[in-house]
């Protein structure tokens, strides 16, 4: 009996064990960094906890936020109006996303060139996911709608960045 005791406080300890790994690796990511809302009904707040008072609901999944801050469990983010608040981590992915931003519709290319036929154009709002960015072009889907996007064109991604 005493065997099987040590044997399970043994097991509990190396699952609890993983878990605060799991947890520490998320606090130790470099701010800023991008994410974006894993959520369908997230709330914003002034600050890392829940009895801080919400100032913003986001109804909209996939909306690319730039994590400024962490503090345990919680990331202070800014949407892309610039509105910074805390958010709950696990309301967060690490899904990349983007949202188009500009005064028209930007055209969505063949291939990462400016001279590529352009397939669809993108209104500024539409928010999709990012991939295959580089040299200032990224993989752009939205709603299934695959194309490349200058990154000067999206908020999600930084100019330089490249995204295998």
């Amino acid at each position: 009996m005493t065997g099987m005791r040590t044997r399970i406080a043994a097991a509990a300890l190396i699952a609890f064990g993983g878990l605060a790994l799991i947890g520490a690796k998320g606090d130790d990511r470099k701010t800023p960094y991008w994410a974006s809302i894993a959520a369908n009904n997230a709330m914003m707040r002034t600050g890392p906890g829940r009895n801080y008072p919400a100032t913003w609901r986001y109804v909209r999944a996939d909306l690319p936020i730039k994590v400024i801050e962490t503090y345990p469990d919680w990331r202070k983010v800014q949407d892309p109006d610039g509105t910074k608040g805390w958010m709950l981590q696990r309301l967060l992915s690490d899904t990349r996303t983007a949202i188009v931003r500009g005064s028209g519709a930007q055209p969505m290319h063949d291939a990462p060139d400016a001279g590529s036929p352009i397939r669809y154009h993108a209104q500024p709002g539409v928010v999709g996911r990012v991939s295959r960015c580089a040299a200032e072009w990224c993989r752009f889907d939205a709603g299934g709608r695959q194309a490349y996007i200058r990154t000067a064109q999206l908020w999600g991604v930084d100019p330089a960045e490249t995204i295998d």
